[in-house]
């Protein structure tokens, strides 16, 4: 009982008196109002026409007419940190993500472990009489604790959504996502063939959440967390409406980016002396570090007057997709405000809209049509890019652009999203509005803010005291600040002092000044001892031009003190500057003890890459029993991973298949030479390591395809050093779980025309006694 009972008992209960307030469910305040956060992912600064950009997104003007518009808000510079602060009013370190969930470490700031005692805006709402929904990107679960055995105390119902429809991870395909609703995975309601896309999806279900509520208790407010995976790569989005930029890019980057600055300062976003920052600022790629290690090659933009026509044509159509990702997903959230309207619902709905960090440079230099390359550690190029133009966008693409727009999208700041220490990782778009609550009107505050600021803010205009406990634990203090003041008086002060720590970055922000390291993220430098800072005046240099180290030493040293300083406090150590692919590859727990033999069973939900099979740089066998009823069977016997990477046991066209899809860059296929009889039998894949290729750190080796004990197919393939994609296409047994692996098909292919029994893996590297045990055991039975 959260109230004493004040009733009276007899011994008959017409005799008794009732006393129904402490079992009744928490109530909000009478008329008090929604909530609605949309969180856009790796947006630039300069993207949004709303900030000068060349991207059009009528909704989000819509919502900057309607309030305010934040020139200075700042975030971490990666994904998952930020959507903690954002949930928690808590730095990113304090909650335990330094990085994303998939860089998880056993140390205190870096274990992807947000603590209990840092209580969710979520937890705190619904416990005072909010409904409460996340829909879309959720990235705050462990990747080692996404599968149907884990805990679901870190998933989205467990921080205190009631309601949630989206992806787990850091991203997903758009066209066949890996979809978790409430506390477990379905299947897409229907396909991209027939007008599917996720952005619609979760428009149509952030709708149907409200409505469903609303129908029953009209005056209950609600808090929606709505994170569309836009514009995360891959960048996919229907050919009309990339179509819809033709000829908007052609300039290049260089040129476009004078286009949004002159922009940007007749709206008011900067001061009129903010000049442009310049390509490659430390004269990369030729920079390196104190001991000679190299400038990442990832974080470099070539010149674009150095490009040759087909490298133009590329990177122009690969601006014009994202272009057409963000209008699309723009369009679906305002069909969102489009109900909220209708159903009168909108004047009273406060309105915060964020990036969660700056545009994103994982492409490289010449884009990817599959971005997955950058997890692996590969380096993509223009010659492997160029065939798939036309495909750029589509069901059959992961891709992403290149750094160059990544710049560009960053206007007028340097570097991009991954970079703590420059405006271009951190500086983004925010947008609050209230129709009911706040009088402002289309205008411009510029007043430091940073994520955290978010939930104290929210708890101001909401008029919520944090609980000092929340669910039995013992809340630690929010660390962000509260801008209500800012609304209405544009001189009011803001953020005084903040800290960034990110993949071997490390910067400070006080009083207007920025104090950063020149050591770029996942280069591997380490030496931190050694690094060399810079200091910027970021009230006079917004675009950080101009680095005053020497001349205001008193003032770095101080800086640099302070950094340290809230290190401690905040659990900004240790520093973390390995590649993706060393981050990815550390051992994390898992929910069982490792072995080297793994059955799956058809029917069961997709499991999740970080707790499958692990195949990488190992010999390797797959033996699936199935019962054929006869010619017409075919479809999926096993498969893992998808259009970005992965590999698949099938049946087509009479045959046995099996695809390892290289990164999209290789499409390994082997085929049996006889048909498939009816009967049972037993599919096997055998895998023998015999070498590697150096230069991608990939396995090399001999695979041979059997039908029961005959070998039915024998090649050479390689396989992948790192993951198939960052959180989505898991496992799977009779289907695909989403994208195909194989481009034989172009659409989840289920198995037909028989059972599957269940299929073995083995990973020991002596699959070949294994592989007669399972025939036998599978063959012979009863």
């Amino acid at each position: 009982m959260s109230e004493r009972w004040k009733g009276t008992v007899n011994l008959d209960i017409r005799d008794s008196v009732p006393d129904w307030e402490p079992y009744l469910q928490p109530q909000a305040p009478v008329d008090a109002p929604n909530v609605l956060m949309i969180v856009w992912d790796d947006v630039g600064y300069g993207a949004m026409d709303v900030f000068g950009g060349p991207i059009k997104t009528p909704t989000m003007q819509r919502i900057a007419d309607m309030g305010i518009r934040y020139s200075n808000f700042h975030t971490t510079a990666l994904c998952s940190p930020t959507r903690s602060c954002l949930l928690t009013g808590r730095n990113a370190t304090s909650n335990n993500m330094a990085c994303i969930t998939e860089a998880s470490t056993g140390f205190p700031g870096i274990s992807a472990r947000i603590p209990f005692e840092n209580g969710f805006i979520s937890e705190v709402l619904n416990d005072r009489g909010w409904n409460t929904y996340a829909i879309g990107k959720w990235h705050l679960t462990p990747g080692e604790e996404t599968d149907m055995s884990s805990w679901k105390g870190r998933w989205p119902l467990g921080r205190g959504f009631e309601r949630y429809y989206g992806f787990l991870g850091g991203e997903t395909n758009q066209w066949y996502p890996d979809i978790v609703y409430d506390n477990h995975p379905i299947d897409q309601p229907y396909r991209p063939d027939e007008g599917y896309h996720f952005s619609r999806d979760i428009a149509d279900r952030a709708i149907e959440f409200v409505r469903d509520a609303k129908m029953i208790a009209p005056e209950k407010p609600w808090f929606m967390y709505f994170c569309p995976g836009c514009a995360h790569a891959p960048h996919h989005v229907f050919k009309e409406w990339a179509d819809r930029y033709r000829g908007r890019f052609d300039m290049g980057y260089e040129k476009i980016r004078e286009q949004i600055l002159d922009n940007q300062k007749k709206m008011g976003l900067l001061p009129e002396n903010t000049g442009l920052s310049p390509i490659n600022p430390h004269g990369e790629p030729a920079t390196t570090g104190r001991d000679g290690q190299p400038w990442p090659s990832l974080d470099f933009v070539p010149p674009w007057d150095s490009l040759n026509e087909d490298e133009k044509r590329l990177f122009v159509r690969m601006a014009e997709v994202y272009a057409g990702f963000v209008t699309y997903t723009d369009a679906q959230i305002g069909r969102v405000l489009d109900y909220l309207d209708e159903s009168g619902q909108l004047e009273n709905t406060i309105i915060v809209v964020v990036s969660d960090n700056g545009a994103s440079a994982e492409g490289g230099p010449s884009g990817s049509f599959n971005e997955n390359k950058f997890l692996n550690n590969i380096p993509d190029t223009v010659e492997a890019n160029l065939p798939h133009i036309d495909e750029l966008g589509g069901p059959g693409a992961y891709n992403h652009y290149c750094t160059g727009w990544a710049w560009a999208f960053d206007t007028p700041f340097p570097y991009w999203k991954r970079f703590a220490g420059y405006e271009g990782g951190t500086a983004d778009m925010c947008l609050i509005a209230w129709p009911r609550g706040i009088s402002a009107r289309g205008e411009v505050r510029h007043q430091y803010v940073h994520a955290v600021d978010i939930v104290p803010t929210l708890y101001d205009l909401l008029g919520i005291e944090p609980p000092k406990v929340l669910k039995g634990y013992t809340q630690s203090p929010i660390e962000g600040e509260s801008i209500k003041a800012g609304f209405d008086d544009p001189d009011a002060p803001g953020r005084e002092t903040q800290f960034y720590a990110m993949l071997g970055q490390r910067a400070i922000y006080h009083r207007g000044w920025l104090a950063t390291t020149v050591h770029p993220p996942l280069s591997g430098w380490g030496n931190y001892a050694h690094d060399v800072w810079e200091l910027y005046d970021l009230k006079e240099d917004r675009a950080q031009i101009q680095n005053l180290a020497d001349e205001k030493n008193d003032v770095l040293e101080f800086l640099k003190g302070l950094w340290f300083y809230y290190a401690g406090i905040y659990q900004g150590m240790p520093l973390d500057d390995r590649n993706p692919l060393e981050i990815y590859l550390t051992p994390r727990p898992q929910p069982a003890s490792p072995r080297t033999r793994y059955i799956y069973y058809p029917g069961a939900a997709e499991v999740p890459e970080p707790v499958a099979v692990n195949i990488r740089g190992r010999s390797y066998g797959i033996a699936a029993g199935a019962v054929i009823d006869g010619p017409e069977a075919q479809g999926v016997l096993f498969a893992h991973g998808g259009v970005g990477g992965g590999h698949s046991l099938y049946i087509a066209d009479g045959r046995l298949h099996y695809v390892y899809n290289w990164l999209g860059d290789a499409i390994q296929k082997i085929s049996s030479s006889s048909t498939v009889p009816a009967g049972r039998h037993v599919f096997t894949v055998e895998f023998v390591k015999d070498g590697g290729d150096p230069d991608t750190r990939s396995a090399v080796g001999t695979l041979a395809l059997y039908i029961d004990m005959e070998k039915v197919g024998e090649g050479r393939i390689r396989t992948q050093p790192g993951s198939f994609s960052l959180t989505g296409d898991g496992l799977c047994v009779g289907r695909d779980s989403g994208s195909p692996v194989s481009p034989d098909y172009s659409a989840p292919f289920a198995f037909t025309g028989g059972t599957i029994d269940r299929v073995v893996l083995d990973v020991s590297g002596e699959y070949y006694i294994d592989h007669e045990k399972e025939v036998a055991a599978w063959i012979m039975r009863d």
